[in-house]
């Protein structure tokens, strides 16, 4: 895996080297690579380099970043006069004020012109992205670094097209999969757990912390489905309100780990008040939880169905994450359309479908002679195969 390079990599050494113009801030989910892609980017950048984590037992304060920043700089200094250098600082969210701190160091470089190229990473996307857009305004470029792809993790690792549907897109647990029992407690401990109380309930205020892990379970279990906001409470068993589940939905959503999407209805006011269908962002957190193997869930018909809808799904939201592309569903009655796709102001619609018969397609049919539809897929059946889907960006499908 070390020798091996997402293709994101070429995109972060490309602005590293470029003439020091904005700080880049890598942003995505826990065990998705981004310390790896960063040690990557010091190797073959040519750099002189300093590294530090925030990730660490006692939280770091203002004075150390200070520090870190200053070992930086001295990078830059040579017989020859200033050279440029690079500054790595991972986990900065954890950093109480980081966003504040950088902004004067970053400012106080600009004016002295020191060539220190500044790379920030962070597994809490939503908090990191609070603190640029809050200080750090004009002085930054965000790469999103999203769970794998298929083709990452067939390439990498060798996944066959069900491996990657049943186990997902992280790295980390891939040399595990033969061992079932530790490749469940890898993500349950390692990862889920990691994250909700590291990413999650200490960046964030969490009134209710049982009941976003509830909601985080519902949503693993019920990947793939319209679950309104009403029913929700209900099969949580709480008192809570409505905009509190929208809320805890958007914190899983900020850690990579799940997302409701709205329905699509043409206005944005209508659809923030939609029903959200429930969708992993990474089909390893759904079936790690299930407490089925990998040959009991092909033998099961309709739970093999959703995971893949499941599966295609995150694809499409995470491939478009760096693409200003959006992903809604919709549904009128009993008429579905399983992903409906927008790039400004171009719709697409997607049905998936696992198995491999004829199939009529009532809700594609009405959602076209309702929006203006620029392309209509079908996946998996009698469509485009599963394998050419996942493979492809999904750009060249709304094209």
């Amino acid at each position: 895996m070390d020798n091996y390079r997402r293709p994101v990599f070429e995109t972060i050494l490309k602005r590293i080297l470029e003439k020091r113009r904005f700080m880049q801030a890598l942003a995505g989910p826990r065990q998705v690579g981004k310390t790896t892609l960063a040690r990557q980017a010091i190797e073959k950048c040519g750099l002189p380099s300093h590294y530090v984590s925030a990730d660490e037992p006692t939280l770091q304060d203002r004075t150390w970043l200070n520090q870190q920043w200053d070992i930086a700089r001295t990078k830059t200094i040579s017989k020859n006069g200033d050279r440029p250098a690079l500054l790595i600082i991972d986990e900065v969210q954890k950093i109480q004020g980081w966003s504040e701190t950088v902004k004067k160091l970053w400012d106080e470089d600009t004016t002295k012109r020191t060539p220190l190229r500044v790379v920030i990473l962070g597994s809490s996307p939503l908090l990191v992205q609070k603190g640029l857009a809050e200080s750090l305004g004009g002085r930054f470029e965000l790469i999103p670094i999203t769970h794998w792809s298929y083709s990452e993790m067939k390439q990498c690792f060798g996944f066959t097209l069900e491996q990657y549907i049943y186990f997902g897109g992280y790295p980390g647990a891939a040399t595990l999969v033969d061992e079932h029992d530790r490749w469940v407690n890898y993500i349950v401990d390692s990862l889920i757990e990691t994250t909700i109380s590291r990413d999650v309930l200490l960046m964030s205020r969490v009134d209710k912390p049982a009941l976003l892990r509830r909601l985080f379970h519902l949503g693993c279990e019920y990947s793939g489905q319209i679950i309104s906001y009403q029913k929700m409470i209900g099969q949580l068993q709480d008192a809570g309100n409505t905009t509190t589940l929208a809320h805890y939905l958007d914190l899983l959503n900020g850690a990579g780990l799940l997302v409701g999407l709205p329905k699509y209805a043409g206005q944005r006011v209508r659809q923030r008040g939609s029903s959200p269908k429930l969708l992993v962002l990474n089909t390893a957190l759904m079936t790690a939880l299930s407490n089925r193997s990998f040959a009991e869930v092909q033998s099961d018909r309709d739970y093999w169905g959703r995971l893949v809808e499941s599966a295609i799904g995150a694809h499409l939201v995470n491939d478009g994450k760096s693409k200003q592309i959006e992903v809604f569903y919709w549904l009128d009655r009993n008429k579905e359309v399983d992903f409906i796709v927008r790039l400004g102001k171009s719709l697409t619609a997607i049905e998936v479908k696992s198995a491999a018969k004829a199939y009529t397609l009532p809700g594609m049919e009405t959602f076209c002679k309702t929006f203006p539809v620029k392309r209509q897929l079908l996946v998996g059946g009698q469509g485009i195969s599963l394998d050419e889907f996942l493979s492809t960006p999904i750009e060249h499908w709304l094209r």
